[in-house]
């Protein structure tokens, strides 16, 4: 089904890309000549590309995360599995876009992680490691439905977790979940408790010596957004109203209606999620397991945007929306959108005596890649009986350059006329961006329907190295590789398309 390796680097040569060999990173010694690393990420959500100081935010102050930048690598080409919040996360535990396992859009109608998956966590627990999940799950409502699988069922020993977010809100949550039984009202907010819960977890495992794989999922920045006061008063002033003047919002039109009060709450947000993941770090460093983690902190989409850019082009019915003022930087779109803004996010890895400190990095990395890299990392195989998209990014560490043999693709499930000007499909070859709308779904037809049948049937081409804002579509410039890229699109949705499940009951998201 997929172009050979060499057959797949004479179409990146045939079309003038280029992928340079990094030279940021530094590897000592064999990589496996020592214990096996404990594995941890950090997952945002609905955190932007352009809202870390570390990113070039002028604005939200976040020296925790900036100082664990430092100490590792920053990517500036990583990207979630998915434009929204299920898909993304079914892609990072699984290694597949999302598609392939039903995750068309967030769970629901049918809509959940499948046990056939086989995920990060049941594959290192197989192999000996200790796992934790801690936080927003969103592959599967298990508070609703007893038939639906928790993440116990998809590897994880101990498990304390929401199903989606807080929409309660964010402080003292009510929906967690610990181990299938259900917790009463957790003390403080959101990303404080699962924080407060993974260095519980680490402090009192039975065996210290065994390494670990922890998940720490936050509802942070997503709505609804209430930090504690001191947070959102650290921007409550004539500053942060000069600068927020100079921040971009993907090339996506605001409300009319006057909302600039709300930014307070936004900034605060990301400001308190910094200072959690500071508390964790420091956790890890009075354990002692600082030195033997992989730690990637990283988001899930892009950032959520205040206007509905779904019904009829109009406004949210839903207000919770006007305190967003998260930023994709100078990418083009926000969470939803095939164009950057919806899936490059921030990507930093932090591994002592295999990263060089402060290094960044500009190579393409997915959220795909997370599974074959973990696994390369723990000396496990990855399951050979299914499409894995990603490939392990552990050859950066030693100089070489990532050979993927499957680009790397993202969808938006848009139709009909509403979102008609957003593609639903993105596809990256090296610095080359596809982007391919399907033909729409007809009067009356089921959305499954629509979806398993769809083609794709026009497009457009950025090189997103020149043009990173996505604002010049060169496909009447550059016809012999637009003309190369879009077979190479049409065989790959064709094979996703292919093995992707049906919901039958999904008539509409």
């Amino acid at each position: 089904m997929y172009h050979s390796r060499r057959e797949f680097l004479t179409l990146l040569a045939a079309s003038g890309i280029t992928a340079a060999v990094p030279n940021f990173l530094s590897c000592s010694g064999l990589l496996f000549a020592g214990k096996r690393p404990n594995i941890i990420i950090f997952l945002g959500d609905d955190l932007g590309y352009g809202d870390l100081g570390c990113y070039g935010n002028p604005i939200i102050k976040t020296p925790h995360i900036d100082a664990f930048a430092k100490e590792g690598v920053r990517f500036t080409d990583c990207h979630a599995a998915g434009t929204v919040c299920s898909p993304s996360r079914a892609g990072l535990l699984t290694g597949r876009n999302p598609y392939r396992s039903g995750f068309y859009y967030i769970a629901d109608s049918g809509a959940w992680l499948r046990t056939e998956e086989k995920t990060i966590a049941s594959l290192l627990r197989e192999s000996g490691y200790d796992t934790c999940y801690a936080g927003k799950w969103h592959l599967s409502h298990f508070n609703r439905d007893d038939s639906q699988p928790d993440p116990g069922d998809h590897g994880f020993d101990h498990w304390f977790a929401t199903p989606v977010n807080a929409f309660e809100g964010p402080d003292h949550p009510t929906t967690f979940v610990r181990n299938g039984v259900r917790v009463p009202e957790v003390d403080g907010w959101y990303c404080d408790a699962v924080v407060r819960e993974s260095l519980e977890w680490l402090r009192n495992r039975p065996d210290p010596e065994k390494p670990f794989f922890l998940v720490v999922a936050t509802h942070e920045p997503h709505t609804p957004l209430a930090p504690p006061e001191h947070y959102a008063a650290m921007y409550d002033n004539q500053e942060t109203d000069e600068l927020e003047k100079r921040i971009r919002y993907g090339g996506v039109v605001r409300p009319d209606r006057e909302i600039g009060l709300n930014k307070k709450y936004y900034y605060g947000t990301v400001s308190q999620l910094d200072a959690a993941f500071g508390n964790l770090m420091r956790g890890l460093d009075d354990l002692r397991l600082a030195g033997n983690s992989l730690v990637f902190f990283t988001s899930d989409n892009g950032p959520e945007s205040p206007v509905n850019m779904q019904e009829s082009k109009g406004e949210w019915d839903d207000p919770i929306r006007d305190r967003c003022f998260g930023t994709p930087g100078q990418l083009r779109g926000m969470k939803r959108f095939t164009y950057e803004g919806g899936h490059r996010i921030p990507g930093i890895l932090r591994w002592p005596g295999r990263v060089r400190p402060g290094s960044v990095c500009g190579t393409l990395v997915n959220g795909t890649d997370i599974l074959p890299t973990v696994c390369e990392a723990a000396s496990i195989q990855p399951p050979r009986d299914r499409t894995i998209d990603g490939t392990s990014i552990l050859p950066l560490f030693s100089g070489k350059q990532l050979q993927r043999d499957i680009p790397q693709c993202w969808f938006f499930p848009a139709y009909e006329d509403a979102m008609g000007y957003i593609p639903q499909m993105a596809m990256r070859i090296g610095s080359y961006t596809l982007l391919g709308w399907f033909d729409g779904k007809r009067p009356g037809e089921r959305y499954m329907d629509w979806l398993k049948r769809a083609q794709l049937i026009s497009f457009e081409l950025y090189n997103v190295n020149a043009d990173e804002a996505q604002q010049k579509d060169i496909s009447a410039d550059c016809p012999e590789i637009l003309n190369r890229l879009i077979p190479r699109m049409r065989e790959l949705w064709k094979d996703i398309q292919k093995e992707g499940p049906c919901h039958n009951k999904w008539t509409a998201h």
